[in-house]
């Protein structure tokens, strides 16, 4: 009885046993030759360190793919016959794997027209996060609070991208609300006054000051500045603080909403 499962399952469990190792060693050669391609692509200089991600990712699958051919042939399976096997599967496997095929040829597409790199700040669909990666299925953003979102070429491709680092320079747009009794000149003089006054705002294009709107408890300024994309945060919130305390100090009042009650006697 020994004799016969040997005979029957020995050939199996040695074709089993080879199939393994293969599998292994295929893993960590597919894994190794992804990160030296993407090691010496981004050593290359003039080179977006978002194509060495990319073609990290390619040469990974296809070593995995050339190992899974061999791992079939372990079990005297031939290339040929898995080539007239996936032919007359295709359809099948065409609808099973649509979306990952579209995520393939977007991740194809990404790369290419490059709407955003590693680095960029973007919001892909209102979903906002700096790209971390970019592969072949994948892109994966990390939000500023630190949480790590994937999001499918596909729906990447196919959907409104906004890129905040695309350019140097980015336009920040401040509004101030002062009191109806209040000097609207001095006031704009003063926003003026602490805008220049920040190295990082800069003077081409100049500073713009208006009022832009005679709200129900205020008359709201509007100030636009231009810095450098880096500065947006830290201007923004610097400034803000610096015109409000520029306000107190000048007696330019920023007032609270209020409502005023009619009463009619009859």
């Amino acid at each position: 009885m020994n004799e016969i499962i040997t005979g029957v399952w020995g050939p199996l469990l040695l074709s089993a046993a080879q199939a393994l190792v293969v599998l292994v060693i295929g893993w960590v050669v597919a894994g190794r030759l992804g990160a030296l391609a993407r090691n010496r692509v981004n050593r290359t200089e003039g080179i977006d360190p978002t194509l060495g991600n990319f073609l990290a990712s390619i040469v990974k699958w296809a070593i995995l793919a050339m190992v899974l051919v061999a791992v079939l042939g372990i079990f005297g399976i031939e290339a040929t016959s898995i080539v007239a096997v996936l032919g007359a599967a295709s359809l099948a496997i065409g609808l099973a794997l649509q979306g990952t095929l579209s995520d393939l040829a977007a991740g194809v597409m990404l790369i290419v027209f490059r709407p955003y790199k590693l680095g960029d700040l973007v919001d892909i669909n209102g979903t906002a996060g700096t790209v971390r990666d970019l592969n072949l299925f994948v892109t994966e953003l990390v939000t500023p609070d630190n949480v790590q979102i994937i999001v499918p070429n596909g729906q990447a491709w196919g959907a409104i991208i906004k890129n905040y680092s695309a350019h140097d320079t980015r336009r920040v747009d401040m509004v101030f609300g002062i009191d109806y009794g209040d000097d609207a000149n001095v006031a704009m003089g003063i926003i003026l006054d602490v805008v220049k006054a920040d190295t990082r705002v800069m003077n081409d294009p100049e500073p713009w000051v208006r009022v832009t709107n005679l709200g129900d408890s205020s008359v709201d300024l509007t100030t636009r500045i231009w810095v450098a994309a880096e500065d947006y945060w830290d201007v923004k919130f610097q400034l803000t603080q610096a015109v409000k305390e520029t306000f107190d100090a000048k007696g330019i009042s920023i007032p609270y909403p209020h409502t005023v009650e009619i009463q009619k006697k009859a």
